[in-house]
Formats: C-alpha cells, structure tokens, sequence
C-alpha cells in the first residue's frame, strides 16, 4: 500500500468497527474507478457510440444524456445502449466487494450523485441508498403530468435488443399510463421526479445516526461537486462524534473546520478500501 499511511488505514478500519453507523457519499470518482467515465472521450465511449460520436459529435456519455434528441426513438437508442454496457450485464467490481463488506452488519446509508445503480446491482439494500439525481433504471413521464416513478429494466431490455443506428423502434418507446406521453429517464433536469420513499429513508438514518458515532465515507467527490459533498461535510460538522474520511485522487479538499476529526486519502479508492478492508480483518 504505497502512498498511504498504513497507521490511517488501521484507524479508519477502527473508526468503522466502532460505528453505530456508516454513511456512504459517492460521486463521479467511484464511477471511473468501476470503468465508467462520464466526461472521457476514450476507446469505452468510442467502442459504444462510436457512430453517434461521428454522426452527432458527441463528446461524452454525459454529452450524450442532455443531447437535445429530436425523436423518443433516438432518445432511447442511446439509453438503451449505455444501459445495456453498464447496467444491464453489471457484475460487482472488487471495489464495491470491499466496500460492501465494510459496511454490512452497520447501519449503513448510501447517498449518491451517480445514477447507473450499481450499488443495489452490488447487494446495498433498496432501502438504504438515496440516488439524488435519479437513476437510470427509472423512467418518468416527460411532461410530467404526474409524479409517477417506473423501471424500466425490462423496456430497456427490449429496447437494447432492437436497437439499430441510435434508434429503437416507435413501438418500443414507453408511454406514459396517465397522458400518453413518452417517457423519458428519471434523471436530474426539467420536470425531474424527485424519488420521495428515497429521501424519507435517508431523513430516516440521519435522526438514528444523530449523536451517535457516525463514519462519513466519502468516495470521488470532487470539490465542485454542490449536491452532496457540502451536505456530507455540514453533517460532519455538526454531529460531535463524526468521522470524516475522504478518498479522491488528486482533488483531496478537506476544511479546516473538520480537518481534527478527518482522514484524507489522495489516491485510488480501490486501493484505499482494499487497505481498510484488509486492516479490518472483513
């Protein structure tokens, strides 16, 4: 283990043995670690939208969510390729492996900016994650005359088998039960449907949590990031018995405010948890 402190690494792994409970906060860096990189324009994206890449220049997977689609069939055709790469065939890396395996036995929360649901994929419990930016399993009505949450799990399927060029068949686009509207991913934008039940049970964890011994695990959440890190570090702020620790390559920022009571890994977070796991003994 390189680059981190070992000493760290075993009381991290104590902080969490000694925690009534574990929040889990996670963006954008715990992605790339599982291969999937938003903003990169490298051979995964090219090997996958390679066509649309050229066709519509896109950029980006992220490019590729806001892309202003003309149609609901080419809105689809891409959705239903990414999900088909990185959802639908998902098997748990080895850094939701150790991660799992730190928290289970805790009372343990998950909250997320990312929307590819691999945590639930992973074996984290339904009930205990907060996806803030909606997911991309779900699927919502585009108006939205209502607020109605669905999967789509097995539309994408359907979708993903009959795509050809960057579109579905008009056949296949999922109306909306209510209006007759399509429907389009429940994911962060205009008329976004905000899952209730998943910020209820995060409300939920933080009353059990308040006063006790609380273990922040903060993974790739970059500094700009204004959904979840300030939430994660007010938290640490306020609860008197609050553990900090933040993992993010190259974007480390911890403030002085919490410095006293936090641990900072510079690094790889499959590195990291793989140290903390072992320390463990899990």
């Amino acid at each position: 283990m390189s680059g981190f402190n070992e000493n760290d690494l075993r009381a991290v792994a104590q902080r969490i043995g000694e925690a009534d409970a574990v929040l889990v906060g996670a963006s954008n860096g715990l992605s790339i670690t599982e291969g999937l990189h938003l903003f990169a324009d490298d051979a995964a994206f090219q090997e996958t939208f390679g066509d649309l890449r050229q066709a519509r220049g896109l950029r980006c997977i992220l490019h590729g969510m806001g892309y202003p689609w003309e149609t609901s069939e080419e809105l689809w055709g891409f959705w239903a390729r990414l999900a088909a790469r990185y959802c639908l065939s998902y098997e748990p890396t080895p850094v939701m492996r150790d991660l799992l395996a730190l928290v289970s036995g805790k009372d343990y929360f998950v909250l997320t900016s990312n929307g590819e649901c691999h945590f639930e994929m992973a074996g984290f419990a339904a009930d205990r994650i907060y996806e803030v930016e909606g997911n991309w399993l779900t699927m919502q009505c585009s108006r939205p005359c209502h607020g109605g949450i669905y999967s789509s799990v097995e539309k994408l399927r359907q979708m993903a088998a009959a795509e050809r060029g960057g579109r579905v068949p008009a056949g296949l686009v999922p109306l909306c039960p209510e209006c007759g509207s399509p429907m389009r991913p429940r994911m962060e934008g205009a008329g976004f449907v905000e899952d209730r039940a998943q910020r209820q049970a995060f409300e939920g964890f933080l009353e059990r949590a308040g006063g006790k011994k609380l273990v922040v695990l903060e993974l790739g959440i970059g500094p700009r990031n204004r959904l979840v890190k300030p939430a994660l570090m007010r938290l640490v702020a306020q609860e008197e018995h609050a553990t900090y620790v933040s993992v993010n390559l190259g974007e480390l920022f911890i403030p002085r405010e919490i410095a006293g009571k936090s641990f900072g890994f510079d690094g790889l977070i499959a590195d990291v948890l793989a140290g903390v796991r072992k320390a463990s003994g899990r």
